[in-house]
């Protein structure tokens, strides 16, 4: 039987999920590769991945993807993952440059300000460096390794979005989930990714400390992002946060009425 493909993403968030895949176990079953998350969607769409890291808002771009149950990476409280880095107060913000491919995270951005300030704010997108993104822009929002290392200068206010998602919501915001592309088949799979869980977790220590010296960050600031604020496992709350931010996009009229999600069985 040819190898399941897994597609990883680079960032810190998925690294627990994936330690497992990452360090070759079950390397007679999987074979993993890494790619941006906003690409792993895509490859699944394409048939090139079997089973991948990808974002809420793929689920709703494209057909034919399901959700792995109990395991996904989750905001429960500030874990400088999601930044916006704003020169002025927020509430003053009209125009914010955006990461470019960063699709869910533009998407929580108007929701933030729509609900919070009333304001529909000017996106644009940008290569993700934050100095030249507030040149001609109110603020600047950065996601994943590019947030956590992100230096900004005196005067400009850092939101952590996740959190404040969590604040307006009194829900987990959900950055990743495995998601399956239909036709793939092997027995216990979810048995595999959860193993994967469990050794990241397990080796916690480790993770972080091989994790900050890729990202060249302190230890502690690598512990700060994982070590508590962040959960990895897919109940009721973070299906509800995944509901509800769908909803509020499709209220908002932002995307168009949503699909409910397909849990693997």
């Amino acid at each position: 039987m040819p190898k399941l493909r897994v597609g990883v993403p680079p960032e810190l968030y998925g690294r627990p999920l994936a330690w497992g895949f990452l360090k070759g176990h079950h390397g007679d079953l999987f074979t993993t590769s890494v790619h941006p998350q906003s690409v792993i969607a895509q490859l699944l769409d394409r048939g090139s991945l079997d089973v991948g890291l990808v974002s809420p808002l793929d689920l709703q771009r494209f057909e034919g993807l399901s959700v792995l149950r109990d395991l996904c990476a989750a905001a429960h409280g500030p874990t400088g993952i999601l930044r916006l880095f704003s020169t002025r107060p927020a509430s003053e913000v009209r125009r914010v440059a955006v990461e470019h491919h960063a699709r869910t995270s533009a998407l929580l951005l108007r929701i933030y300000f729509l609900e919070r300030f009333g304001v529909e704010v000017e996106v644009e997108p940008k290569r993700p460096v934050l100095g030249r993104m507030l040149v001609d822009h109110d603020a600047a929002l950065l996601t994943g390794d590019v947030a956590l290392q992100a230096k900004a200068d005196p005067g400009v206010e850092a939101i952590d979005l996740a959190e404040e998602w969590r604040l307006l919501t009194d829900r987990p915001w959900v950055f990743a989930l495995w998601a399956v592309r239909d036709g793939v088949e092997l027995p216990d799979l979810p048995f595999y990714f959860k193993s994967s869980l469990r050794y990241g977790l397990s080796l916690m220590g480790s993770l972080v400390r091989e994790s900050a010296a890729d990202l060249g960050l302190e230890v502690a600031e690598v512990e700060r992002s994982l070590d508590g604020p962040m959960g990895y496992f897919l109940r009721d709350a973070e299906m509800a946060g995944i509901d509800e931010f769908f909803r509020r996009s499709a209220s908002l009229g932002l995307i168009d009425g949503p699909r409910p999600v397909s849990y693997l069985s």
